[in-house]
């Protein structure tokens, strides 16, 4: 009974929304809508209860003067100082909140992805050596994207940008929609495994 029952919701959850895609008719649709609302309340509540675990872990830890009990204490008062201006002021645009988002966050965000570069560019360092036809060719590719991307690409040959432009949206475009195609199929049959029962382990078990 306790496997039967959740089975059967995501059965009957799961049928009806790919019902609902392929018939308009109000039957269909408006349960799932009604379901589509429960669907983004309870990923309110999971938005709740993870900022609550990340709290309770991280005081832990300062209690407990753990590994990096420093950066809790800056993420506890962080967490604390967005949360009471948001529920006092709002969040709308030119409240506290908005300022110290756009102030602290996203230059916070822009460093973080500053170092990423360093990162990328020692594994492409390390991944583009030309030790086979296919790799050969990913190194050749990378270099004259690179080139095409800034002017002194430019200034060796004025075709390399728009060679770049053609690189980009041709064959790198075939190859990204490949790869959305492959996991919109995988996404396809692990939702039919879910629906059919045959894939239970978001119950805890692999039976």
């Amino acid at each position: 009974m306790k496997t039967e029952v959740p089975v059967a919701i995501a059965f009957i959850a799961g049928m009806l929304m790919i019902v609902s895609l392929f018939s308009p008719h109000p039957i269909f649709a408006e349960p799932a809508a009604v379901m589509r609302n429960w669907a983004i309340i309870i990923t309110a509540f999971a938005y709740v209860l993870g900022v609550a675990n990340i709290a309770r872990i991280s005081a832990g830890t300062v209690r407990t003067r753990g590994r990096d009990w420093h950066y809790k204490i800056v993420l506890l008062a962080s967490l604390g100082v967005m949360l009471g201006i948001g529920l006092s002021g709002g969040i709308q645009a030119g409240s506290p909140f908005d300022w110290g988002y756009i102030n602290v966050m996203v230059p916070m965000q822009a460093t973080m992805f500053s170092l990423l570069a360093f990162f990328i560019a020692s594994a492409a360092y390390r991944a583009f050596r030309a030790r086979s036809v296919e790799a050969t060719l990913l190194l050749v590719t990378a270099v004259i994207v690179m080139l095409g991307r800034v002017p002194v690409g430019e200034g060796l040959w004025n075709g390399l940008p728009a060679f770049t432009e053609w690189i980009m949206e041709v064959p790198n475009m075939a190859a990204k929609r490949g790869i959305m195609i492959g996991a919109a199929l995988g996404a396809i049959s692990t939702g039919l495994k879910m629906i059919l029962g045959l894939e239970r382990s978001y119950l805890g078990s692999d039976k």
